[in-house]
């Protein structure tokens, strides 16, 4: 049976004609939705029942959260009962004219239903199968339960805080795995699909939301490897005398010439760590004598630990606004950056530029683009999250299936959404 392609008319949609059949479980979904965004046309399959990230996490927006509204944006849903054998021939119908399947949920969970990849590539030898899950299809932990933050934990990048009654909580992080896992499974996929393209033949290819969380933090990770070498074979930088710094922004603690500075109204960072942009900064601000007694090094220059230059610049800092010292350093050419919140990033000048926000209208809650220009422009605008099986007539009518025959499984309950 022909599949239809839905038509993608925007020229900065540069996955028009991708088809990708969509099976997933709360966030790991993700990994369709930076295809979607570029023009993919995505079909999210969900029992009759649905997915129940609709009522996941906070906020809940009109009844449905955001983790769906953001996750499954610009995508289709049909609803199908895999249990049934009806099902899982409709299924293969879907997987017959598409080129990627997605199985972001526990892997095995589709060979279980007859459907995994083995099954599929019968099918369809073309076919792109990737598997998303939580800590991957091999290994110790592959079957143990775990979403969330559970990747950032066991990566590394979480350190307990305790209250003041003396309880473990939570730190205010990003979450890292469970965004970093699905656009690392996005890139495999699409080099995937060009290699299918090419040769005739898929392949399966499977990505863990805990390795992108390790991945992300491979310099914190590779520094701590490194120092297990001998101190004359692996040292610090020449303008630390070489001396061994922590790992990552740990050894950025007692840095002074790149560090995070108090303004009249705010924070800025200061980066003029090479020698070039601190003699800048000391000449736009008349202070040469700073730059005669502390000249520094050619790069990578913190001047650490000198406690007697920090003083003088957090008071230089101090007399003016964030804004003032942006304007500053544009103006004399050196590294100055704002120092923003989750709150307030969103009315940051470059912000607004570069990553206006999609539309309530639109898709059912302010939600950041794509950040890829293509010719200058954002992809375009998605539609909004699928309701379960908001598209289930539309998808079957497409594989060729009359309107009598999509009455039959539905009154069996083969389609949904389930009433």
């Amino acid at each position: 049976m022909a599949w239809e392609t839905r038509p993608v008319t925007s020229a900065n949609a540069p996955l028009r004609g991708l088809r990708v059949i969509e099976s997933s479980l709360l966030g790991p979904g993700l990994v369709a939705t930076f295809l979607s965004d570029l023009g993919a046309d995505v079909v999210k399959v969900e029992p009759p029942s649905g997915d129940y990230i609709r009522q996941m996490t906070w906020p809940i927006i009109d009844g449905v959260s955001l983790l769906h509204l953001h996750t499954h944006r610009g995508k289709r849903s049909i609803a199908i009962d895999l249990k049934t054998p009806e099902g899982v021939d409709v299924y293969r119908d879907l997987v017959r004219g598409a080129d990627v399947v997605v199985e972001a949920m526990r892997p095995g969970s589709l060979a279980r239903l007859g459907i995994g990849y083995d099954d599929l590539k019968v099918v369809n030898p073309a076919l792109v199968f990737c598997t998303i899950s939580g800590y991957g299809a091999t290994g110790p932990y592959r079957d143990m339960p775990s979403h969330g933050i559970a990747y950032d934990t066991w990566a590394g990048l979480i350190e307990p805080a305790v209250d003041d009654q003396g309880f473990c909580r939570l730190p205010v992080i990003p979450n890292i795995g469970i965004n970093v896992g699905p656009m690392i499974g996005a890139l495999g996929i699409l080099a995937s699909v060009i290699r299918a393209r090419e040769t005739g033949g898929g392949c399966r290819i499977e990505v863990a939301q805990a390795d992108a969380a390790a991945y992300l933090d491979w310099y914190r990770i590779e520094t701590h490897r490194a120092y297990l070498r001998p101190d004359d074979e692996v040292t610090g930088n020449p303008s630390d005398d070489y001396e061994r710094r922590a790992p990552g922004l740990a050894g950025m603690w007692e840095g002074v010439r790149y560090q995070i500075y108090r303004t009249s109204d705010g924070h800025i960072l200061f980066m003029a760590s090479e020698q070039a942009f601190w003699k800048n900064f000391c000449e736009g601000v008349g202070r040469m004598d700073m730059f005669e007694r502390w000249p520094g090094s050619t790069y990578a220059d913190h001047a650490r630990h000198n406690l007697e230059m920090q003083a003088e610049l957090k008071a230089i800092f101090g007399t003016r606004t964030c804004a003032e010292w942006l304007a500053f350093g544009n103006e004399v050419n050196t590294p100055i950056a704002p120092v923003n919140t989750p709150e307030t990033v969103a009315d940051d000048a470059q912000f607004r530029h570069r990553m206006p926000f999609l539309g309530i209208d639109e898709v059912g809650a302010e939600q950041l683009p794509l950040p890829v220009y293509i010719e200058g422009r954002l992809p375009p605008v998605p539609t909004m999250a699928p309701t379960v099986g908001e598209q289930t007539d539309e998808v079957l009518a497409e594989l060729g299936f009359d309107a009598d025959r999509i009455a039959a499984l539905r009154a069996a309950g083969v389609v949904g959404p389930k009433a």
